[in-house]
């Protein structure tokens, strides 16, 4: 089965929606599917749910689309670096489903296990609780998480072959390898894409089973914060 596409228009043919629920992996600006989402803002895809740790910057990352009015809901873990972002969801223009950062991992990585949902101490007596069920187990206390299964899953790499095994580079992992399983349907954009057999087998991070969809390209590689030091 052919994975490799020319571009990201062409490897998010077919797949997109209006009302679609997407897996996007990253951390911040480190590790994100800039080709992808600049392909989703212009297909005009709208009434989005995006699954993403953040929403990237007012004008980089998942922030594109939220400039565009393209996302309905976001489900994260932070909200911070984003103007717009913060502004629509205190409007009352943008759905948020908060979660502890280790919560929305792991409900990615339980979508991509097939499992619908899962008990975690984490948010007890807190506004995360409140609605969901609640257990006890060993005389502590639990609530039930559900497993997170998107129509889509888009992810950065730094490599791939061409069956679609990948390898990231440091951080850039992040949520990629928990958010590439969970969607029905996932795609990768990389800086490289090597021939089959090539990568060390003990050195891929994902295997290409989970990765339907690849393309190649140059990406901006922002920093969200410089910092340095004065003269």
């Amino acid at each position: 089965m052919k994975k490799v596409f020319g571009s990201a228009q062409e490897a998010l043919d077919g797949l997109l929606h209006d009302g679609m629920f997407i897996a996007a992996g990253g951390f911040g600006l480190c590790g994100i599917p800039e080709l992808l989402l600049q392909a989703i803002k212009e297909a005009g895809t709208k009434d989005l749910t995006f699954a993403s740790n953040n929403a990237g910057v007012d004008d980089f990352g998942i922030g594109i689309l939220l400039q565009t009015r393209q996302v309905k809901k976001m489900i994260s873990s932070y909200v911070g670096e984003n103007a717009e972002f913060m502004r629509q969801y205190l409007s009352g223009e943008l759905e948020l489903e908060f979660n502890p950062q280790g919560t929305l991992a792991e409900r990615m990585r339980a979508g991509g296990a097939g499992i619908p949902g899962f008990y975690t101490k984490t948010g007890v007596g807190t506004v995360i609780a409140e609605g969901k069920e609640h257990k006890d187990f060993r005389g502590e206390t639990y609530i039930m998480e559900e497993g997170i299964f998107a129509d889509i899953a888009i992810v950065k790499a730094w490599k791939a072959d061409e069956t679609g095994n990948l390898v990231f580079r440091k951080t850039a992992r992040n949520f990629n390898a928990p958010a590439a399983t969970c969607g029905k349907i996932c795609i990768a954009e990389v800086e490289e894409i090597v021939p089959t057999g090539s990568l060390d087998p003990d050195s891929i991070h994902l295997p290409g089973i989970y990765v339907h969809r690849l393309i190649q390209g140059d990406h901006e590689k922002r920093i969200e914060q410089r910092t340095v030091q004065g003269a």
